[in-house]
């Protein structure tokens, strides 16, 4: 199992909608218009099916407003997926502090970790350097008893999604024929 974590807002529904979309398609294809998502309440399982390996990855995807429970959703999980908004300026203080919640749970310390900077695509948002400064993610990454991968994507235009791919697929045994 892998979860899907981030605050409201910072396109999880859209990145996991164009990887599913993805999985489905010719490598060489247009993903096409991004599809229209609402702010999930609750939680949404979806299956994605990795041609090149025959996997099957079920992610979970946590509402963003249900950060307090997210602990709960931890104990079967193999990875986890935390995207950040390259954007919202006024979010990338919560986002850090429920990113070190993440890494500090005990029922995710053997879990591999994907940090994703999202919306790359949009011209006023932040750059990899001054988004690693902010979350000092040097010092988070050495002090992570996790592996931690960090990626810039835009899930609207599909930047980066065949990496986001790459990186599921290396990083989970979640397989089944």
């Amino acid at each position: 199992m892998c979860l899907l974590l981030g605050a409201t807002g910072v396109g999880k529904t859209l990145l996991l909608k164009r990887l599913q979309k993805l999985c489905q398609m010719d490598p060489c294809a247009d993903l096409g218009e991004a599809p229209v998502t609402l702010p999930t309440v609750g939680t949404n399982l979806t299956d994605l099916i990795l041609k090149k390996k025959k996997k099957k990855i079920t992610v979970r995807e946590l509402g963003g407003c249900m950060g307090p429970i997210w602990p709960k959703y931890y104990l079967d999980c193999k990875s986890v997926i935390f995207v950040v908004d390259c954007v919202n300026v006024e979010q990338i203080s919560s986002s850090c502090v429920q990113l070190l919640s993440v890494l500090s749970a005990e029922s995710l310390l053997s879990a591999a970790v994907l940090i994703l900077f999202n919306k790359r695509d949009l011209l006023c948002s932040m750059s990899l350097v001054e988004l690693k400064s902010l979350f000092r993610m040097d010092d988070i990454i050495k002090s992570a008893p996790q592996f931690v991968t960090i990626l810039e994507v835009s899930a609207r235009s599909g930047q980066g999604l065949q990496d986001v791919l790459h990186w599921l697929s290396s990083n989970l045994s979640d397989t089944s024929d």
